[in-house]
């Protein structure tokens, strides 16, 4: 007698091993519709089965080994940078400096020759006047 009860009880839980089947076949109109709700009429409608009742049989239908539709799309990622500008961009102002650093001897000497143009403005200048030792205005070589 104990055994014909297990059968049936078995027999019934093999029968009731997908209530998802059911939801699903219930739900799937208002499933296909989205996620969140949908505009109809121009107002905002939401789906008539709770986020929770939806995600409980979401993942009943995923533990079962099927597939889930109904799920929107994925966008693409975005790569958002972290941390402050001024560690990110360190190394492209250190590469700055170091290119500036090569053309100097031209910027100095291009320098020397607008400041000597402004301040004599009657001599020309050459390269010798920069190889001259330079006194200050306390009458000290500089």
């Amino acid at each position: 007698m104990a055994s014909k009860a297990v059968k049936t009880v078995a027999k019934a839980i093999a029968e009731y091993q997908y209530p998802w089947k059911e939801k699903l076949a219930k739900h799937k109109n208002e499933l296909t519709k989205g996620v969140w709700g949908y505009w109809k009429l121009g107002a905002w409608t939401p789906l008539h089965i709770s986020a929770r009742r939806r995600a409980r049989l979401r993942k009943e239908v995923l533990l079962a080994g099927e597939d889930w539709p109904y799920d929107p799309e994925r966008k693409e990622m975005r790569t958002k940078m972290k941390g402050h500008k001024c560690d990110r961009i360190a190394a492209e102002r250190r590469a700055k400096t170091a290119k500036l650093m090569e053309q100097m001897p031209e910027m100095l000497l291009a320098y020397k020759k607008r400041r000597y143009n402004k301040l004599v403005p009657s001599m020309e200048f050459t390269e010798s006047v920069t190889d001259q030792p330079r006194i200050d205005m306390w009458g000290s070589i500089a």
